[in-house]
């Protein structure tokens, strides 16, 4: 939006009205070309931040790439183990349960056969 220059009554006056638009007019092309100047660099600075804002981007793209990547093969190293862990403790659990019914089962069968073969020996003797 540029600015229009003006001049006092009085500059008119003393300079003639030919000279002082002619003035007003080569002040606003001095302003243009100024604005225009400073646009044109605004924008190469801008392009040039840009560049550098997608370039830092990029880095920090492939920064937390490689450490997601890193962190997913610690994940996967973690959970392998713990999967071999819980694999060995079931195996252990098992085993143990596995002798924990043979322990109490034994004796209780022992038992019946006993009470069983009590029971036959008391009918045979009538």
């Amino acid at each position: 939006m540029p600015v229009t220059a003006k001049l006092s009554k009085r500059f008119y006056e003393v300079l003639g009205e030919d000279v002082a638009t002619e003035l007003v007019n080569w002040f606003n092309d001095v302003d243009a070309t100024y604005r225009a100047g400073l646009r044109e660099l605004n924008e190469v600075n801008f392009a040039r931040f840009d560049a550098k804002v997608g370039e830092r981007l990029a880095e920090l793209r492939a920064h937390f790439d490689s450490r997601f990547a890193s962190l997913d093969a610690k994940l996967q190293t973690l959970r392998t183990e713990f999967d071999a862990s819980v694999q060995q403790h079931t195996a252990r659990l098992e085993s143990r349960l596995t002798w924990r019914m043979f322990a109490f089962w034994a004796p209780t069968a022992l038992a019946v056969v006993g009470m069983g073969t009590g029971v036959i020996s008391l009918l045979l003797r009538r």
